[in-house]
């Protein structure tokens, strides 16, 4: 079964790689989404797979690239609808 969940991360994540870190994290759990900057110097995170590899990347977040600083990840389950036919 496949669970989707949406975070934000704030701290210093922006300009530190923390967006390529968490995209090869992601490709090691096989969890599919994206992860964008906000305009605000948060970055937002959906992430759809098992729901162990969903729990995984989340606890990972915390961490994020080398030089992040992570103050707090709020995350939230969101429904994503997939079309029967979709591959």
């Amino acid at each position: 079964m496949t669970v989707c969940c949406k975070c934000i991360v704030t701290g210093r994540v922006q300009g530190v790689f923390y967006r390529a870190a968490t995209r090869q994290q992601a490709q090691l759990l096989q969890v599919t989404g994206y992860a964008k900057n906000l305009s605000d110097g948060s970055v937002e995170v959906l992430a759809c797979g098992t729901t162990e590899s969903v729990a995984a990347l989340k606890a990972w977040l915390w961490q994020g690239s080398p030089a992040a600083r992570v103050d707090d990840v709020q995350c939230h389950d969101v429904n994503m609808t997939i079309p029967q036919n979709f591959l």
